[in-house]
């Protein structure tokens, strides 16, 4: 019997926090359609404001006609996958950065005291559906790429559209979390955590060949955010491998987004014990 106790007690663990993520998720989606048209406008301009990223990928072509070696469909490919594995992330755990503000100013101890997994409540405070617009824009450029690219499709490349997408904003997620535990320590970092999550996102959107390979090695080894698009796409589009990296490195997304999720979980259990209340 106690040896089936710890993993029941855990899955009920997730259970509960997931029901609870969805409970208030779900309340601040009742508050937000209150005011339909302010919504529309809000997610609308999300949608604007992303969209000036592919803008400028836009211009940049209209003076060459290859970026790093990439035309535009293929940096359009690149762009789509970053954008909507982000935006899932940044629609699921965006509020995570709040985290800072709250140990500060001492609203995090209201947490602590429900009988709710802290880590749900953090995720989904004040959870904004005006996130779907960079999904959507994502998806969108990520359309035009399928439609322009030449690409020779097999049963395998198909399955990993899907696969990278999920992946990717599996590793994303793990960031976010990583971020908030780090802030226990830091309590003034979300600017530090947005370098990693929004500037993450916009380095995939360019071709690996233009950054310094330094740079390639940190986000393939170090923080592996080379596996939201960049690996599993040169897959897809046949294009070489940055680093001379074996084929068989396109097929590890869903490893490394568990991996990456898994030390985000110790991270933040640790940041968690290291709270200190205020006093307040």
């Amino acid at each position: 019997m106690a040896e089936t106790s710890w993993p029941t007690s855990r899955t009920s663990r997730v259970v509960d926090g997931l029901r609870a993520y969805l409970l208030i998720a779900g309340m601040w989606i009742r508050s937000t359609m209150a005011y339909r048209a302010s919504f529309v406008m809000t997610a609308f301009g999300n949608f604007a404001g992303t969209a000036l990223d592919f803008v400028a990928i836009l211009l940049m072509f209209s003076r060459v006609d290859e970026l790093g070696g990439y035309s535009l469909g293929e940096v359009a490919f690149l762009y789509g996958l970053s954008s909507a594995s982000f935006g899932l992330a940044d629609l699921a755990l965006g509020s995570m950065d709040r985290l800072g503000g709250r140990v500060r100013d001492g609203t995090f101890d209201t947490l602590l005291v429900r009988p709710v997994p802290v880590l749900a409540q953090v995720a989904a405070d004040r959870f904004a559906l005006r996130r779907l617009g960079r999904i959507t824009q994502g998806l969108l450029v990520l359309g035009y790429a399928l439609v322009v690219l030449d690409i020779d499709w097999t049963p395998v490349k198909l399955l990993m559209m899907p696969v990278m997408v999920v992946s990717g904003a599996g590793i994303f997620a793990a960031v976010f979390v990583a971020g908030a535990a780090f802030q226990f320590v830091a309590q003034d970092a979300s600017q530090v955590q947005n370098s990693f999550t929004y500037g993450g996102t916009t380095l995939l959107q360019y071709p690996p060949t233009v950054f310094a390979k330094d740079l390639v090695r940190g986000v393939t080894f170090v923080l592996p955010l080379a596996f939201v698009n960049w690996l599993p796409a040169l897959y897809v589009l046949g294009l070489p491998y940055p680093l001379d990296l074996p084929e068989w490195v396109a097929f590890l997304p869903p490893l490394v987004a568990v991996a990456c999720c898994a030390l985000a979980g110790v991270a933040w259990r640790a940041g968690l014990r290291s709270y200190r209340s205020t006093g307040s």
